[in-house]
């Protein structure tokens, strides 16, 4: 019975490195952000070269690792697509690992969305010495982002990107590969104009990561979210790269339905830090004490 037929529709992957290699990188991606803000040894130590405050190579070497875990990992789940194996049982799977991952996401971006409203509604009363400094929100000496200035430019180019790649799945889904490619092709444009124009905006800033909480809280909602804006981007390139190999069918191109819905995501989450980042605490600082 060992060497009979394959009688069921799921699919038993081959031995693989990955979480293991994964782990590693995952280990030491997160002590070298340590090592990186906190520092773990003094200067004068004979490993301060690597365990120094801001020393960044344990975190650039858990980085490369980390992709090199993905781009390898992934490039294993094409080729058993390609060879067949994500049968429709399979692909149900697929589809609810990709809705946890979502799922995790938005827990994720309810944490920075928590500290934000945290800071906002009770940093005066849980830290008494800075009571009088957050009377008000945004603290004095703060200023903030003209909201429909940059901030509403691309809150437009990312509406409008998540127009173009539900354009680009449906004309993948009805055979036109050619309009399927265009809009692909608009929404990596798209991304990659958004993460010019929040560099721009963020090389402007008249405000810090550093020095008050605003600053933290603000820099790492939308930075996180931007971070997301270019893993998104990458992950429809591929797909766009994916697409013009002809790896793509109208009846089978789950990697690409994945990436539409990462990417509506991305669209949803900015949505809420355009109103309640930039648009609420603007209008906000001009209303009465």
């Amino acid at each position: 019975m060992a060497h009979g037929s394959v009688r069921h529709d799921y699919h038993l992957v081959d031995p693989s490195p990955w979480p293991v290699v994964g782990s590693v990188a995952a280990f030491l991606l997160a002590f070298g952000l340590v090592v990186w803000m906190k520092g773990l040894v003094p200067e004068s130590s004979a490993l301060a070269f690597f365990l120094e405050r801001r020393q960044p190579w344990i975190l650039m070497l858990g980085g490369l690792l980390v992709a090199y875990t993905m781009i390898g990992w992934w490039l294993d789940v094409i080729k058993e697509s390609r060879a067949g194996d994500h049968t429709p049982v399979v692909q149900i799977g697929l589809r609810y690992g990709m809705i946890m991952f979502i799922a995790s996401e938005v827990m994720f971006f309810v944490a920075w969305f928590w500290v934000w409203f945290e800071q906002w509604l009770f940093a005066g009363v849980r830290i008494p010495e800075v009571a009088t400094a957050w009377s008000s929100w945004p603290p004095e000496g703060v200023t903030l982002f003209e909201p429909f200035h940059l901030p509403f430019l691309n809150t437009l180019i990312l509406l409008t990107s998540g127009t173009t790649v539900t354009w680009a799945h449906h004309a993948l889904q009805h055979g036109r590969r050619g309009e399927a490619k265009l809009g692909l092709f608009l929404t990596v444009a798209l991304g990659f104009l958004f993460t010019c124009v929040q560099a721009y905006e963020y090389a402007h800033a008249e405000f810090s990561f550093g020095g008050n909480t605003y600053g933290a809280a603000f820099f790492m909602a939308t930075g996180f979210h931007g971070a997301h804006v270019i893993i998104g981007t990458i992950f429809l390139a591929v797909c766009l790269l994916r697409l013009m190999a002809g790896q793509f069918t109208p009846e089978k191109h789950f990697g690409f339905e994945a990436a539409a819905w990462y990417w509506h995501f991305v669209d949803v989450v900015w949505l809420f830090l355009f109103a309640f980042v930039y648009v609420v605490p603007y209008f906000h600082s001009f209303a009465p004490a």
